[in-house]
Protein backbone atom coordinates (compact mmCIF):
# COMPACT_ATOMS: atom_id res chain seq x y z
CA UNK A 1 0.00 0.00 0.00
CA UNK A 2 1.41 3.35 -1.05
CA UNK A 3 0.82 6.25 1.36
CA UNK A 4 0.71 9.82 0.08
CA UNK A 5 -0.10 13.17 1.61
CA UNK A 6 -1.60 16.10 -0.28
CA UNK A 7 -2.81 19.50 0.93
CA UNK A 8 -3.80 19.05 4.54
CA UNK A 9 -6.51 20.88 6.48
CA UNK A 10 -7.46 19.00 9.66
CA UNK A 11 -10.87 20.71 9.77
CA UNK A 12 -11.77 19.80 6.16
CA UNK A 13 -9.96 16.59 5.32
CA UNK A 14 -10.65 14.03 2.65
CA UNK A 15 -9.05 10.60 2.96
CA UNK A 16 -8.93 8.59 -0.24
CA UNK A 17 -8.39 4.86 -0.76
CA UNK A 18 -7.65 3.29 -4.12
CA UNK A 19 -8.31 -0.45 -4.16
CA UNK A 20 -6.70 -3.14 -6.31
CA UNK A 21 -10.19 -4.29 -7.40
CA UNK A 22 -13.69 -2.95 -6.87
CA UNK A 23 -14.37 -3.77 -3.21
CA UNK A 24 -17.04 -6.33 -2.37
CA UNK A 25 -19.76 -5.56 0.16
CA UNK A 26 -17.86 -7.46 2.88
CA UNK A 27 -14.64 -5.57 2.07
CA UNK A 28 -16.55 -2.30 2.30
CA UNK A 29 -17.79 -3.32 5.75
CA UNK A 30 -14.21 -3.90 6.92
CA UNK A 31 -13.10 -0.50 5.62
CA UNK A 32 -16.06 1.29 7.17
CA UNK A 33 -15.55 -0.46 10.52
CA UNK A 34 -11.94 0.73 10.62
CA UNK A 35 -12.95 4.32 9.90
CA UNK A 36 -15.96 4.29 12.25
CA UNK A 37 -13.96 2.76 15.11
CA UNK A 38 -11.11 5.20 14.58
CA UNK A 39 -13.50 8.14 14.49
CA UNK A 40 -15.41 7.05 17.62
CA UNK A 41 -12.14 6.85 19.52
CA UNK A 42 -11.23 10.30 18.21
CA UNK A 43 -14.66 11.65 19.15
CA UNK A 44 -13.99 10.44 22.70
CA UNK A 45 -10.61 12.20 22.85
CA UNK A 46 -8.38 9.13 22.49
CA UNK A 47 -5.82 10.87 20.28
CA UNK A 48 -4.42 13.28 22.86
CA UNK A 49 -0.64 13.53 22.74
CA UNK A 50 -0.65 15.66 25.88
CA UNK A 51 -1.52 12.56 27.91
CA UNK A 52 0.62 9.61 26.80
CA UNK A 53 1.76 8.55 30.24
CA UNK A 54 2.00 4.83 29.50
CA UNK A 55 3.91 5.41 26.25
CA UNK A 56 6.21 7.91 27.96
CA UNK A 57 6.96 5.47 30.80
CA UNK A 58 9.01 3.27 28.50
CA UNK A 59 9.16 -0.49 28.13
CA UNK A 60 8.61 -1.46 31.76
CA UNK A 61 5.19 -0.22 32.86
CA UNK A 62 4.89 -2.47 35.89
CA UNK A 63 3.60 -0.44 38.82
CA UNK A 64 3.73 2.94 37.05
CA UNK A 65 2.09 5.80 38.89
CA UNK A 66 -0.65 6.99 36.56
CA UNK A 67 -1.34 10.65 37.25
CA UNK A 68 -5.08 11.34 37.01
CA UNK A 69 -4.40 15.10 37.28
CA UNK A 70 -2.51 15.03 33.97
CA UNK A 71 -5.40 13.10 32.44
CA UNK A 72 -8.03 15.49 33.79
CA UNK A 73 -6.12 18.70 33.07
CA UNK A 74 -4.90 18.03 29.53
CA UNK A 75 -6.49 20.05 26.74
CA UNK A 76 -9.35 18.24 25.02
CA UNK A 77 -8.34 16.61 21.76
CA UNK A 78 -11.62 15.67 20.10
CA UNK A 79 -12.47 14.77 16.52
CA UNK A 80 -15.53 16.75 15.50
CA UNK A 81 -17.18 15.23 12.48
CA UNK A 82 -17.13 12.46 9.89
CA UNK A 83 -19.10 12.03 6.69
CA UNK A 84 -20.32 8.74 5.24
CA UNK A 85 -17.76 6.58 3.47
CA UNK A 86 -18.37 6.74 -0.29
CA UNK A 87 -17.30 4.49 -3.18
CA UNK A 88 -16.83 5.01 -6.89
CA UNK A 89 -15.30 2.18 -8.94
CA UNK A 90 -11.80 1.49 -7.51
CA UNK A 91 -11.96 4.47 -5.14
CA UNK A 92 -13.31 5.09 -1.67
CA UNK A 93 -13.28 8.32 0.28
CA UNK A 94 -14.32 9.80 3.57
CA UNK A 95 -14.55 13.40 4.79
CA UNK A 96 -13.44 14.30 8.32
CA UNK A 97 -13.08 17.22 10.66
CA UNK A 98 -10.25 16.08 12.92
CA UNK A 99 -10.96 18.93 15.33
CA UNK A 100 -8.31 19.27 18.00
CA UNK A 101 -7.21 15.62 17.94
CA UNK A 102 -3.46 15.22 17.64
CA UNK A 103 -1.93 14.07 14.40
CA UNK A 104 -0.70 10.75 15.72
CA UNK A 105 -4.33 9.74 15.06
CA UNK A 106 -3.29 9.51 11.41
CA UNK A 107 -0.49 7.10 12.32
CA UNK A 108 -3.06 4.91 14.08
CA UNK A 109 -5.28 4.94 10.97
CA UNK A 110 -2.34 4.22 8.66
CA UNK A 111 -1.20 1.30 10.85
CA UNK A 112 -4.74 -0.12 10.86
CA UNK A 113 -5.23 0.20 7.11
CA UNK A 114 -1.80 -1.28 6.46
CA UNK A 115 -2.72 -4.41 8.42
CA UNK A 116 -6.14 -4.55 6.75
CA UNK A 117 -4.36 -4.39 3.37
CA UNK A 118 -2.13 -7.31 4.33
CA UNK A 119 -4.92 -9.53 5.60
CA UNK A 120 -8.33 -8.69 4.09
CA UNK A 121 -8.71 -5.83 1.60
CA UNK A 122 -6.09 -5.04 -1.03
CA UNK A 123 -5.48 -1.29 -0.95
CA UNK A 124 -3.35 0.12 -3.74
CA UNK A 125 -2.89 3.54 -2.15
CA UNK A 126 -3.99 5.71 0.74
CA UNK A 127 -4.08 9.45 0.07
CA UNK A 128 -4.53 11.87 2.95
CA UNK A 129 -5.82 15.29 1.95
CA UNK A 130 -6.42 17.05 -1.32
CA UNK A 131 -8.86 16.25 -4.09
CA UNK A 132 -9.13 13.75 -6.94
CA UNK A 133 -9.67 15.42 -10.30
CA UNK A 134 -12.13 12.80 -11.51
CA UNK A 135 -14.32 12.78 -8.37
CA UNK A 136 -15.66 16.18 -7.36
CA UNK A 137 -15.93 17.17 -3.74
CA UNK A 138 -19.23 18.54 -2.47
CA UNK A 139 -19.86 20.44 0.75
CA UNK A 140 -20.40 18.22 3.78
CA UNK A 141 -23.72 19.11 5.38
CA UNK A 142 -24.29 15.96 7.39
CA UNK A 143 -22.20 13.52 9.33
CA UNK A 144 -22.83 10.33 11.22
CA UNK A 145 -23.45 12.57 14.24
CA UNK A 146 -25.75 15.07 12.52
CA UNK A 147 -28.64 16.16 14.75
CA UNK A 148 -31.50 17.89 12.93
CA UNK A 149 -32.69 19.44 16.22
CA UNK A 150 -29.44 21.40 16.42
CA UNK A 151 -29.57 22.63 12.83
Amino acid sequence: MEIRFREFNPFDLWIWLEFETVPSSSEKKYIEEVFNSWFYLGKLGAFNAENLQVQDAGVDISYINYNIDILDNSMMALMHNMGDFEYQNLWGRCWLDLGTSDLFALDILINSLNQLDKELVKIKQLIIGGENEDWCIVEQEESIFFDEDLA
